[in-house]
């Protein structure tokens, strides 16, 4: 009777810790330390999972945040119940939240991109006077935020994109009394008015970079379900659209392009709030594991595709909590015999 390496043409090899990488899809390994024979099969977006993970340390909503992985995310502003609104900044490791030097102009709503030493935060909304839209724009170097120039159209509820404090976009978005389709792209030092969205929109989720980005859903009638393509251009309308309509959802804020997406959690319209999960492969959505919680998560998020964070910055209660997202490489599976 053939044996293994008589069949495949080489042995089984012998670690002492299971391999993570995709190299080894198809192997069989004898792992010493457990004493197993174990496969590798592969892993990928559709097995992710979500986990709960540490909570803000000021437990506040309809905040923003962004970030390039789940070790490593910041949270910017919000309130802690309406009118109160907060300038805190938080900061995450990967194990835990701490915070660090406040934003100058307290406001909500906002738009945000970039990473946790070089951000860009802004527009957004104050209550007093009501609901006053803010064109302020602030930008983070890692320790402090300093105050920079103001957007053309100062708005909230708008969808945001980008790389770093240098290179982001801003699109839609509320401008009392209406919303809107206007998109600016900021260079680090000033807004420039670029191509408007196809259709004005507002609350929906958002990901990418100024020249490769994604708005994803709405609150806007008809938007719900429908997705547009920025390719530092102009926006285009995707055929492929979401299985799950919903605005306040949160995206994958650590990719930046336009050919794949995380987007999870919002609102179903009128008011139920969803677990629902959705993976964008660059032509269809897949519906995912859901969300331990359904929630609203007003855009924010931090992440890709394989490892992202669901921070919870809308109206839904309670405040502060977070979500970590998980699809590893491989699945490693001990083999057994009968």
């Amino acid at each position: 009777m053939a044996n293994y390496k008589e069949l495949e043409g080489f042995g089984v090899q012998t670690l002492a810790t299971d391999p993570d990488s995709a190299g080894w899809i198809g192997s069989i390994f004898y792992n010493s330390t457990s004493g197993t024979f174990k496969t590798v099969k592969p892993g990928g977006v559709s097995i992710g999972t979500w986990a709960s993970a540490p909570s803000l340390n000021t437990s506040r909503g309809n905040g923003t945040s962004t970030g390039s992985a789940t070790t490593a995310a910041i949270a910017i502003g919000g309130d802690t119940g309406p009118p109160t609104l907060v300038t805190n900044t938080e900061i995450y490791n990967g194990s835990s939240w701490t915070e660090v030097n406040d934003f100058n102009t307290p406001r909500y709503i906002m738009g945000s991109a970039g990473t946790t030493t070089s951000s860009v935060l802004f527009g957004g909304r104050v209550n007093t006077p009501a609901l006053a839209n803010k064109n302020e724009t602030e930008l983070w170097n890692g320790t402090s935020w300093t105050s920079v120039a103001n957007m053309n159209t100062g708005r909230w509820a708008l969808g945001s994109a980008g790389i770093s404090s240098t290179s982001a976009l801003g699109f839609g978005g509320i401008i009392l009394p209406t919303i809107t389709a206007n998109t600016e792209s900021w260079n680090g030092t000033s807004w420039t008015e670029v191509n408007d969205l196809p259709a004005a929109d507002n609350y929906m989720g958002s990901s990418g970079s100024a020249t490769s980005a994604l708005s994803i859903g709405g609150e806007a009638p008809g938007s719900a379900t429908s997705v547009t393509s920025w390719d530092g251009t102009s926006w285009s309308t995707l055929p492929a659209v979401l299985n799950t309509g919903r605005k306040y959802n949160g995206a994958s804020r650590g990719i930046y392009s336009n050919t794949t997406a995380l987007t999870w959690g919002g609102e179903i319209p009128p008011t139920a709030s969803t677990a629902n999960t959705e993976y964008y492969d660059g032509s269809t959505w897949t519906e995912v594991n859901n969300l331990g919680t359904a929630r609203n998560t007003n855009s924010s998020g931090a992440g890709t595709t394989t490892g992202a964070l669901a921070i919870t910055q809308s109206s839904t209660t309670p405040y502060g909590i977070v979500e970590e997202w998980s699809a590893p490489d491989v699945v490693i599976n001990t083999l057994t015999t009968s």
